[in-house]
């Protein structure tokens, strides 16, 4: 897998929902087209990740089908919506083993054979922190899972499921959960402090590096041994072990690659457990909610953890892009795609979807292709795939202001492979902006002529070096980029 790869995450279910409707019979894994698989690879996509592929809990369908909250979202973004339409969560599963909607173990290979085919790489979703309640493990190794006490039960009756073993005991499991938001109760708590826990996700990690190249880890820093113990301390009846479930788990699989979804600023601890990559959500939040001169700062980070952290502006926890970002989505779009570390695409981003699809759903509402953004995206990705951004070396750009303040809004980098320069220039800001790029002593050390080629639009800015020792002159509207190619 080549330096800074693009990841394209498919919502499974939906998506297949989406095939079988346009060809009128039932698709499933084993049967998606192969111009599916091609046009990804056109784009320039190294890792396709399927996400919701496991085996949904019927009981968690049951409970979803049930939420008076999730019904108030069904009726959102899906008006037309009925019980069927209600796959049930796709991080409620009842065990890692293909959906029977979604295909089969031999339909699962196929498709990994012909993502490799394509130079590309499959991942799919590891869930650390809990189960459906109907998981195998639920009737068969109670105990792998936290207890809770009657009294506790009594306390919060809405952090425990009562579950009645087939050997006549009564358990108090306790529902999954982050510490700082309300129990997930539609599934079963995992325990890390139980070594037969850990042995037996591992195992399943082992088994899942068989079946695909890497996973996507769920909520990853919840398993970490202070969080986990800090958050179930007063239930947990051991001591949580001396090593992270983490260090474990990396050992397990050399080479595997392990995509963790992090925040708290847990991405560097992560990142030395062994994860080779780790989202990136503060910089998604600068993006969205900051100063430009935040992202900067952002960006100053030691370049060996940057080029680890998962970039995205979309996926399936987050609102839309295009309409979460609106005018400023093409700078937006262009800072995750041409900077260091792993690039993150979501279906239905590249043709501006507006629906935040809930991860119970099955089906999505047909929405119109934005054509314009589509071809934005197919310019950006395509100038992103040269091997400069990807062999090259990445460093900061100085700019410098012309004539007004407005270059402290812009934000500008570099990528050089021997003699292929390519120049990044993003306007953060709310207005105009314009500035002077500082990258002399980037050029090439023969000719005294350069073109400026916009990979964008096509334009093309003639400049000589005398003229470049001052700095490239930019001027960028609101969520303007450009994608220079030098020559």
């Amino acid at each position: 897998m080549r330096a800074h790869p693009h990841l394209f995450e498919i919502n499974t279910w939906p998506w297949l929902d989406a095939m079988s409707r346009r060809s009128g019979r039932i698709t499933t894994l084993g049967s998606v087209p192969d111009r599916e698989w091609d046009g990804l690879r056109r784009l320039g996509i190294d890792i396709v990740y399927l996400m919701g592929i496991w085996k949904r809990s019927p009981l968690g369908r049951t409970l979803a089908r049930s939420n008076l909250q999730l019904l108030e979202v069904f009726d959102r973004v899906l008006p037309d919506w009925t019980p069927r339409d209600v796959a049930g969560s796709a991080y409620c599963i009842a065990g890692y083993e293909p959906d029977p909607r979604i295909g089969t173990w031999d339909e699962l290979a196929k498709v990994r054979a012909a993502l490799h085919a394509r130079g590309m790489q499959l991942i799919v979703d590891f869930i650390p922190n809990h189960t459906g309640f109907d998981h195998p493990w639920i009737n068969a190794h109670p105990d792998r899972y936290v207890q809770g006490s009657l009294a506790a039960f009594r306390d919060d009756p809405s952090a425990f499921r009562v579950v009645e073993i087939p050997d006549g005991d009564v358990r108090l499991i306790a529902c999954g959960r982050d510490p700082y938001f309300a129990p997930w109760t539609d599934v079963a708590q995992l325990d890390y402090s139980n070594p037969e826990t850990r042995a037996a996700m591992v195992a399943e990690l082992g088994r899942l590096a068989q079946r695909a190249d890497g996973v996507r880890c769920d909520m990853a820093m919840l398993a970490l041994r202070d969080v986990f113990g800090e958050t179930w301390k007063a239930h947990l009846r051991r001591p949580m072990p001396a090593t992270d479930f983490w260090t474990e788990a990396r050992s397990a699989v050399p080479g595997f690659v392990l995509l963790a979804e992090v925040y708290w600023d847990l991405e560097w601890r992560l990142q030395q457990l062994g994860f080779d990559f780790t989202y990136d959500k503060r910089l998604y939040d600068r993006l969205l909610h900051a100063p430009p001169a935040d992202v900067r700062g952002h960006l100053m980070a030691d370049p060996a953890y940057q080029r680890r952290l998962a970039l995205f502006i979309e996926n399936h926890d987050e609102p839309r892009s295009a309409p979460t970002f609106g005018d400023r989505l093409p700078a937006a779009a262009t800072v995750v795609t041409t900077l260091p570390g792993l690039r993150f695409y979501y279906d239905g981003q590249f043709e501006g979807r507006t629906d935040h699809l809930p991860v119970q759903l099955g089906r999505w509402r047909e929405e119109p292709a934005d054509e314009n953004l589509r071809k934005f995206y197919e310019r950006l990705l395509t100038a992103a795939d040269a091997d400069a951004f990807h062999s090259g070396e990445w460093r900061l750009l100085d700019v410098h202001p012309a004539g007004d303040g407005s270059s402290a809004d812009l934000a500008a980098w570099r990528w050089v492979l021997n003699r292929d320069l390519r120049v990044v220039v993003v306007n953060l800001g709310s207005n105009t902006a314009q500035g002077l790029v500082q990258l002399s002593s980037d050029l090439p050390d023969s000719g005294d002529e350069f073109i400026f080629e916009d990979q964008l639009n096509g334009d093309r800015f003639p400049w000589t070096r005398d003229a470049l020792r001052a700095g490239l002159y930019v001027k960028l509207g609101k969520g303007g980029a450009h994608v220079f190619r030098s020559t």
